[in-house]
């Protein structure tokens, strides 16, 4: 599985190169990501000034240094800091992650495209949230709430190229979730929304307690990018591969393109978006 999120994440510089971002929100973008820490010859504040004022490329060299037991990826021998400000250390058994995320820097050419950095977000995210227990159970709480009015809850009757696409795509992950979880789940075919059954909120609950960090980050960006927490957490369960997930979370919008066609530079963007986060979050898991 781990491959082919890879896979997904090797075209992201090229495929997002046609898609010009307005300068102050890419500023924006470049802060929430991450910054390089200080060194004799030049302050981080300053290359970070820097690199928000002309959004240019001012590195030369990106490398992956092992540092505090674990890996560091530097731009000119400065390791990358977290937004939050903390050492962006990534643990040992994580090289693929770490390789990523270099590899992220490395492509980012002349001019910085901050909406090209999934990896180092999700890094980021990781390390700067979900080692404070406030901000999980802040998480655990949005989270549940999706799975209250799960996108793959909602089943309709109508035109037939949905419910085919719903039965081929939702009801697998539907079927594994109750065998799985030994739980009760409800779907609707109506616009009222199913009640869970309080013992159904209460296994996922537990579920997401006892995740590390590094899958609280996976699954909120699993979750966010599906508009599912049943898909986001079939993905890091290994239950659905990168594709599968996104295939199940492009359901109607697939239902729409089968009955009226693609609209270009908008449907395929947008799935291959999708794809790109999703793969993030498979790779932010992969222990090797």
């Amino acid at each position: 599985m781990h491959r082919q999120a890879f896979r997904a994440l090797v075209p992201l510089v090229r495929a997002n190169a046609r898609r010009a971002i307005p300068v102050r929100r890419a500023v924006c973008l470049a802060r929430n990501h991450a910054t390089v820490s200080s060194s004799n010859s030049e302050a981080a504040s300053d290359l970070t000034k820097r690199a928000e004022a002309t959004l240019k490329r001012f590195w030369k060299t990106v490398g992956v240094e092992k540092r505090d037991g674990g890996y560091a990826v530097t731009l000119d021998k400065r390791p990358l800091k977290t937004p939050g400000g903390k050492p962006l250390i990534i643990p040992p058994e994580k090289r693929l992650v770490a390789a990523l995320v270099a590899s992220e820097w490395e492509n980012q050419e002349t001019v910085l495209k901050p909406h090209a950095l999934p990896m180092t977000s999700i890094v980021s995210r990781a390390i700067d949230a979900f080692q404070d227990e406030g901000t999980r159970s802040e998480v655990r709480a949005q989270l549940l709430k999706y799975l209250e009015t799960d996108t793959i809850f909602y089943h309709a009757d109508e035109p037939a190229v949905l419910v085919r696409l719903q039965e081929e795509h939702w009801k697998p992950i539907l079927d594994w979730a109750r065998e799985a979880f030994g739980v009760e789940i409800k779907v609707s075919d109506s616009i009222f929304v199913p009640s869970q059954p309080q013992e159904t909120m209460k296994k996922f609950e537990e579920i997401l307690s006892n995740f590390s960090s590094w899958e609280m980050a996976a699954m909120e960006r699993a979750t966010y990018t599906s508009k599912s927490f049943l898909i986001g957490l079939a993905l890091l369960m290994r239950r659905l591969d990168v594709d599968q997930a996104a295939q199940a979370a492009h359901v109607e919008v697939n239902s729409q393109i089968e009955r009226w066609g693609e609209v270009e530079d908008t449907h395929d963007v947008d799935y291959h978006d999708m794809r790109r986060q999703l793969g993030s979050a498979a790779c932010l898991l992969a222990n090797y």
